[in-house]
């Protein structure tokens, strides 16, 4: 850990043990942590009201608050100090004097400490540096801080310790707190704009029988009432298509989905899905909503245009559209039909890149594989793959054109996968024998192969209309959006090693 962002770990300890004798100080008086007072106000709600209030108007006014927060600056003067103080809203600064609280509480808050938190009960009035601040009347220890937090002049900046341990990330971070802010602001838009357009929210299980709605290793877990294996959801789509058959033509969920995988700046085990699904909608129409649904989030969070890591996403402008095979030459134009056509080709290059593909792969499988090692992070612009081959879209309608590829698209950008979408398979003969050939990849090995789900197939078989789906990754979209680099900076808690 950088050693600015904490005392010595001798002085912390010094630190704490102090606070911990004025702790006990406390209980000997009575009740050390009180749960009587009661706030009225906030401090972001208090300047913005009064900030730009003249300073002679403030003091005719006499306006009566009462705030509490934590305490972030502290500065004793004799019969006099000044504190900032900090609540969900923003920070405010108060003047504590012997002659509006009295001695013993000026002489109490001398010993507060950063940190402690407060409540107050005064008047506005502007210093002379025309500073809104609250001339206190009344002041109440509520919350006796143990801990220390990081040197003020540094902050937290060790990245681990800021996924450790959130809580002090957000109370030293306004950056922080700025991120998490506009995470659950664009959640709600998206909500809104599903809602708007008559999407019926839902909830579906967290555990599953059998896993199923995406290529994934579940985590697996035991129910001891039913002495069964259940797993973790890796996905809900297949229990929203159920719903869809039931006669609910448009569903949405925004909710957390399960996969047993590895860990980097882009993948955490436990993520924020939005998954929905339209009835009488296909793949066009599907690429159309998705586009409007983030140009609107993105301009609802104050810009269609973001800088992402340095470099500009405009995302008012049309996404394109390509195929595997067109993207490829696009951004690699030494790589050219001839190789594109040709299985044994395509292996060279992939051992050229040290890529070991599965042996059952086709054309298409490895025509994917060379894209996702050569070109996918190069696609900054907003781009949906298209046509995307059966034999890796399990449950993706196939194409009337052509049945070795299927309805799908990929929405990529910043050289990630946004979104995942197609066409949804609705026939269920065709469904039980793509589900029976995912069944042999399980077999020879493939962990991530998905199961057979009779009941799904069961549901099919009482009718699925023509209906699109897709599904987009909240957790990136949020990165884009606030310019994070990393998974873990959009996740309040991410997974960790222990400590």
């Amino acid at each position: 850990m950088d050693e600015q962002n904490k005392p010595p770990e001798q002085d912390t300890n010094k630190i704490i043990e102090e606070r911990r004798a004025k702790l006990t100080a406390l209980r000997a008086k009575g009740i050390a942590f009180p749960n009587d007072f009661v706030r009225e106000h906030h401090a972001g709600d208090l300047m913005a009201k009064h900030s730009a209030t003249e300073r002679e108007a403030l003091a005719l006014e006499a306006i009566s608050v009462t705030v509490a927060g934590r305490i972030m600056l502290k500065r004793v003067m004799g019969k006099a100090s000044f504190a900032t103080i900090q609540d969900t809203s923003g920070r405010m600064q108060v003047y504590i004097s012997e002659g509006d609280t009295g001695k013993d509480a000026q002489d109490a808050f001398k010993h507060y400490d950063i940190g402690d938190i407060i409540g107050v009960t005064g008047t506005l009035f502007k210093t002379k540096t025309d500073e809104l601040t609250i001339r206190c009347k009344h002041l109440s220890l509520l919350t006796k801080s143990l801990r220390p937090l990081p040197e003020k002049f540094h902050g937290l900046s060790d990245q681990e310790i800021k996924y450790r341990q959130r809580y002090v990330d957000l109370i030293v971070n306004e950056d922080t707190r700025a991120t998490f802010l506009k995470r659950s602001k664009i959640i709600q838009v998206i909500r809104n704009v599903l809602v708007a357009d008559n999407y019926l929210e839902v909830e579906t299980p967290m555990m599953h029988q059998i896993p199923g709605g995406a290529a994934a290793r579940p985590f697996v877990t035991h129910h001891n009432a039913l002495d069964m294996q259940l797993f973790l959801r890796i996905a809900p789509e297949l229990y929203l298509k159920r719903l869809v058959v039931g006669g609910f033509e448009k569903v949405f969920e925004i909710n957390r989905n399960f996969r047993n995988e590895g860990m980097s700046t882009r993948h955490n085990p436990e993520f924020t899905m939005l998954e929905f699904y339209c009835a009488y909608m296909e793949v066009n129409g599907m690429m159309d909503f998705i586009e409007r649904l983030i140009r609107e989030t993105a301009a609802a969070t104050g810009q269609t245009k973001v800088v992402y890591q340095g470099k500009e996403i405009d995302f008012a402008q049309p996404y394109d559209r390509l195929t595997i095979a067109a993207a490829i030459k696009k951004y690699q134009p030494d790589i050219s039909d001839d190789v594109l056509n040709d299985k044994a080709k395509i292996l060279a290059k992939l051992k050229a890149l040290h890529v070991e593909p599965r042996t059952t792969d086709g054309l298409g499988a490895l025509q994917l594989t060379l894209f996702e090692n050569t070109v996918e992070t190069k696609l900054h612009n907003p781009t949906f793959l298209i046509d995307y081959p059966a034999e890796v879209s399990p449950l993706a309608r196939r194409s009337d054109k052509n049945p070795e590829i299927t309805e799908r698209f990929e929405l990529f950008i910043a050289g990630r996968e946004i979104a995942n979408g197609f066409s949804e398979l609705n026939d269920p003969e065709d469904q039980e024998a793509r589900f029976d050939e995912q069944v042999k990849l399980k077999d020879a090995g493939d962990h991530e192969a998905m199961h057979k789900d009779k009941d799904y197939i069961r549901a099919l078989e009482y009718g699925l209309p023509p209906t699109a789906g897709a599904g987009i990754g909240i957790d990136r979209l949020v990165m884009l959006l606030t310019d994070s680099p990393s998974i873990r900076d959009v996740i309040l808690f991410p997974q960790m090693r222990p400590e």
